[in-house]
């Protein structure tokens, strides 16, 4: 949990409640002009007068979204604010304060939330958040994280999940299945480390993927590329459960189909290797892996000549009737009906 296993370490009781809090929260900086009031009293107080207010909540239980073994503290405080930060930049709307409360078991010292928070605070200077407020409680489970994430964003600039017509393009930033072979990749130094303790994982190969797996990145970006594209998402979804996942939550929500053409799926060399190394499929990976947030979003077919040469983005695809199904389109020009495999949390193992 701790590099050094040796340090002298302090109980969090030691401290009470409103002295962690107080302990934990004094980095926290106010950069937004919205945020009147944050931590401190009974509620925080936002102004954020014509604006339209976006809010998402996630919760991080440790055993089931992450495993501390090989997740650092500071990396997990990083990630849980990328997660939510993407919730909003997946409405095409601005991040601007986030909430963040923690239950945690006495197994962890003071100095191990030391580490959580920081992270936290990294991620909240990154993405120019205000961390408002939160809970701190105990817990006979090990660790738990909630966060809430709220931006703002103009009426006409919000993207739904809805909002997509027939002939719409399917785009998505970034590449895709980095994130999931990260976890695979850790998961499998984790085991041979279990057998030989002396066996110090290599992970120099790996370097990509284990960096979208432990820190990933909001696509924070999207909003403003678009913007000076002149482009309107007509649909956007962040892809944290998987592309394939994401894409059928896009068609149902629009009573639409799709063709999703397996030669487009953004992907990184290093991602290929490692692939092959594992011997699994590539597409697959790409398809069903999750965590990547990256944002996928339809636009309308016009705006095909001002997209199709910027290398932020790719087209994987568009929308077709719902009477035609939705569809991966293999290299071989073979059509295979989309299923949704990616990650789900209520799955029994």
């Amino acid at each position: 949990m701790l590099e050094n296993k040796d340090q002298k370490t302090t109980s969090i009781a030691s401290l009470g409640e409103f002295g962690l809090i107080e302990h934990l929260t004094k980095h926290f900086k106010i950069n937004q002009e919205s945020t009147l009031k944050s931590i401190g009293d009974d509620a925080a107080v936002l102004d954020f007068k014509d604006k339209k207010v976006i809010v998402s909540t996630d919760l991080l239980i440790e055993g089931v979204h992450f495993d501390l073994s090989y997740m650092p503290l500071k990396h997990l405080g990083y990630k849980a604010i990328v997660a939510n930060v993407s919730d909003i930049c997946a409405m095409n709307a601005v991040p601007t304060q986030v909430t963040v409360s923690v239950a945690v078991s006495n197994r962890f010292p003071l100095e191990a939330m030391e580490e959580l928070f920081a992270g936290i605070t990294l991620a909240a200077n990154a993405y120019n958040v205000d961390v408002i407020g939160g809970d701190t409680t105990s817990s006979q489970k090990g660790l738990i994280i909630s966060i809430t994430a709220i931006g703002e964003a103009n009426l006409d600039e919000i993207a739904y999940r809805s909002g997509a017509a027939q002939t719409d393009l399917l785009v998505v930033s970034g590449d895709l299945g980095a994130a999931y072979m990260g976890l695979q990749v850790l998961e499998r130094e984790k085991q041979v480390f279990q057998v030989n303790p002396n066996n110090q994982p290599i992970l120099d190969d790996y370097t990509y993927l284990i960096e979208r797996q432990l820190k990933p990145e909001a696509r924070n970006d999207v909003k403003e590329l678009l913007e000076k594209l002149e482009i309107k998402p007509t649909a956007m979804i962040d892809i944290s459960d998987g592309l394939s996942s994401e894409v059928m939550h896009i068609c149902k929500q629009n009573k639409l189909g799709c063709n999703l053409y397996e030669e487009k799926i953004p992907v990184d060399p290093q991602l290929i290797n490692v692939c092959e190394e594992f011997n699994v499929d590539i597409t697959t990976i790409a398809l069903n892996g999750g965590e990547d947030y990256e944002l996928l979003f339809t636009i309308k077919m016009e705006d095909f000549e001002k997209i199709k040469h910027n290398p932020n983005f790719t087209i994987i695809g568009h929308m077709v009737a719902e009477s035609e199904g939705m569809h991966l389109v293999t290299r071989a020009n073979t059509k295979i009906e989309l299923k949704a495999r990616g990650w789900n949390s209520l799955m029994e193992e």
